[in-house]
């Protein structure tokens, strides 16, 4: 990654070009020139776990030559940028960055990049339409949809590769049926015998093995925003991923991972759990399934470090945290909102007082 250590400045005016989402090229803020972004002829290739367990000098790198990073005082989470870019306000919490930043760190080098293609314009008109669907929303729920709130940040994920061999022990349950006699009366008060088939389950002893390869199991690598939220966002067009080239973060932020390899795998076992599971059910068969004991072997493992781009609008209401982040490919809206006390009293006093006015109306 040495050669792609670069600043990008406009051959026009000498500015730093940053990203356009819209066009996917860089351009100058100033006179408006556009670069294009040299195709890369390389292939994003998938890593071997095991091999990158232990992490040697010549595969870690800097997201580029003059990245900065810069600790968030308020929530601790690390972001980096580069200059003339600003820290400004921290995406995840909202607090203003007002610590010293410093050369960015370096760690296992991304493999791959999704571009922006949802300009800030556009996820600002998503965030407002995401506003509008809230009922009891505050007011101040609007300042997330300024263009001037949102940050563009390329999140870190790993998506790992794997082939699972499951040996298991339940058992197999089959319904079987028996006829039992009971009482009732009739609509005469009549006492009457009537029958009905009461089902039962028989069990039987299970054991065997299932296989399952697993493709670009996608864990986020980063602590600052809550999993099901960012997991909501899904899906992402990974086959679109780009070789990566600090060219796509000109003009964004981003972040380092903060979920090590190790611990992003036993993650995506996880999340490979419950299809091993449904595997195995369907292998015991019968009516119902018991599973009692799993033990899985993993070959074969690889794995990709990617960057994915998210748009993040945080803010403060009455001491708390609140989070809005929109897929930068897709337009996708997921996010934290608070309830107005007053705009659900005012509701309930609206109801009451309908109530009432029908009452009135109804009595006179």
């Amino acid at each position: 990654m040495a050669d792609k250590v670069r600043r990008f400045r406009c051959p026009g005016c000498s500015a730093d070009l940053v990203f356009a989402p819209k066009d996917g090229v860089l351009e100058c803020p100033y006179c408006g020139r556009k670069e294009q972004i040299p195709q890369s002829q390389e292939q994003v290739q998938e890593r071997s776990y095991e091999e990158y367990l232990v992490v040697k000098p010549d595969r870690v790198s800097r997201l580029s030559e003059t990245a900065q990073d810069i600790s968030c005082s308020g929530c601790g989470m690390t972001v980096t940028f580069q200059p003339p870019d600003m820290a400004g306000e921290c995406p995840f919490c909202a607090a203003k960055m007002v610590a010293e930043a410093k050369a960015s760190d370096a760690g296992i080098a991304p493999e791959g990049a999704l571009p922006f293609r949802v300009a800030a314009r556009e996820a600002g008109q998503a965030v407002k339409s995401w506003i509008a669907s809230r009922w009891f929303a505050p007011s101040a729920l609007q300042r997330l949809a300024r263009q001037d709130k949102l940050n563009g940040i390329y999140l870190p994920f790993w998506t790992f590769d794997s082939h699972t061999t499951s040996h298991y022990s339940g058992e197999r349950g089959e319904y079987y049926y028996t006829t039992e006699t009971y009482y009732e009366r009739d609509s005469q008060g009549n006492q009457v015998r009537r029958t009905r088939q009461v089902r039962h389950t028989r069990w039987y002893p299970a054991s065997g093995t299932v296989s399952r390869w697993f493709d670009d199991v996608l864990v986020a690598a980063t602590q600052g925003l809550p999993r099901p939220r960012l997991a909501a966002l899904e899906p992402w067009d990974l086959p679109e991923v780009k070789p990566y080239d600090p060219a796509y973060l000109s003009g964004f932020k981003a972040q380092r991972y903060q979920v090590d390899l190790q611990k992003g795998f036993d993650l995506a076992k996880e999340q490979m759990a419950p299809q091993i599971r449904a595997d195995i059910r369907q292998d015991i068969g019968g009516d119902e399934q018991r599973i009692h004991s799993v033990s899985t072997h993993y070959s074969g493992v690889t794995f990709k470090y990617l960057l994915l781009p998210v748009w993040i609008s945080a803010y403060r209401f009455q001491d708390k945290v609140y989070q809005v982040m929109v897929n930068a490919r897709t337009g996708e809206v997921q996010g934290d909102r608070p309830y107005s006390f007053w705009k659900i009293a005012g509701a309930v006093a609206a109801v009451v007082l309908g109530i009432l006015i029908l009452l009135l109306l109804k009595n006179n």
